[in-house]
């Protein structure tokens, strides 16, 4: 066995995990970034399909649909 392989803590139990995991520290990602714009705009065209579709199997509108279902 090599030299010291495993971590003693403060209450004295050994860390027997052959290598310590690396910390990784990751930015927050907030606002107008990449993803968010490129899944923004995904739903915004499944959204206005959506419309297109209701429209064309209804006959009315968004605003015609909801004015004729009470």
């Amino acid at each position: 066995m090599s030299a010291r392989q495993y971590v003693i803590d403060d209450r004295g139990l050994a860390n027997t995990f052959a290598i310590e995991p690396k910390m990784y520290v990751q930015e927050s990602q907030t606002g107008f970034t990449p993803y968010a714009e490129l899944l923004n705009g995904r739903l915004a065209m499944i959204g206005f399909v959506s419309l297109l579709a209701l429209e064309v199997f209804t006959g009315h509108g968004l605003i015609g649909f909801f004015a004729n279902l009470s």
